[in-house]
């Protein structure tokens, strides 16, 4: 209003001034119970929004919780049914728990990091995949779960691809990479030789085998290379054609058959 009514002491009737300054008096006092009733209900709004806040952000945790575990690629579940499949393929009986841990550190070795192990490379490889593949695996390590292991050594980012489409196509070529470090390690005076002499490998029996010419061909040789220049290539492929760095897994692997085929002969 800009001024206070019972101020006004010019007023000639006293009793009208009387009655204008109690009315103004419970007006003030309705006001300031008014104000003390809106800073009340002010706060108590501030306590519903603050309770409202934290809520919505507990959801939101809770449903980002949830999508972290849905999104998860790798399961004690997906290992277990995993390596109950493989055990059902032909060749498994083959496979023994040593040999596989013995393949693991060999492909790790040949791998594009070399000084990592298993765990620390798929991490290397994509985030997390490494440590979500030890942490669903558990303990003991079995047969089973360590042809799972093997997989992923072999197979890389690609893996759960192989496991899940063509689990027989797993056993097998854990087989052939197990049989083709064992005749690498065996014949390795003889290729040394060999890669000294830097004779032509037309020298062996068979060189007019179709099946070694498809060899020769898929690593790009002439038929009759020295094994070094095998070795070479299949260096050179297998950086191309790695899984690790997002190469085809089917040529990666027709690739390896033909350094094998060759180099077992």
């Amino acid at each position: 209003m800009g001024f206070d009514p019972r101020s006004w002491s010019s007023s000639a009737d006293h009793r009208c001034y009387q009655t204008v300054t109690t009315n103004i008096d419970a007006l003030l006092a309705e006001n300031d119970s008014l104000r003390r009733e809106i800073k009340s209900l002010n706060r108590q709004l501030d306590i519903l929004i603050h309770q409202q806040n934290n809520q919505i952000y507990t959801d939101e945790s809770k449903q980002h919780k949830q999508e972290s575990t849905q999104s998860k690629t790798i399961t004690f579940h997906h290992v277990e049914r995993w390596g109950e499949v493989l055990s059902l393929q032909k060749g498994w009986g083959s496979l023994r728990l040593s040999e596989l841990e013995v393949l693991i550190s060999e492909l790790n070795r040949q791998s594009l990091f070399p000084q990592l192990n298993l765990l620390q490379r798929l991490d290397q490889l994509m985030p997390e995949l490494g440590t979500e593949l030890f942490a669903a695996t558990g303990v003991p390590l079995t047969k089973k779960r360590c042809a799972v292991h093997a997989a992923f050594a072999l197979y890389g980012i690609r893996a759960c691809e192989w496991l899940n489409e063509v689990p027989h196509r797993v056993v097998q070529d854990l087989r052939i990479n197990h049989r083709g470090k064992q005749q690498s390690r065996r014949t390795r005076f003889d290729h040394r030789t060999t890669d000294r002499n830097q004779g032509s490998y037309s020298d062996f029996d068979g060189s007019c085998d179709p099946t070694r010419i498809k060899a020769f061909r898929v690593l790009g040789l002439d038929n009759g290379a020295s094994l070094l220049l095998i070795k070479q290539a299949h260096r050179r492929l297998v950086k191309l054609h790695h899984p690790d760095v997002g190469g085809c897994a089917e040529s990666f692997h027709e690739i390896n058959d033909a350094y094998h085929f060759l180099i077992s002969q």
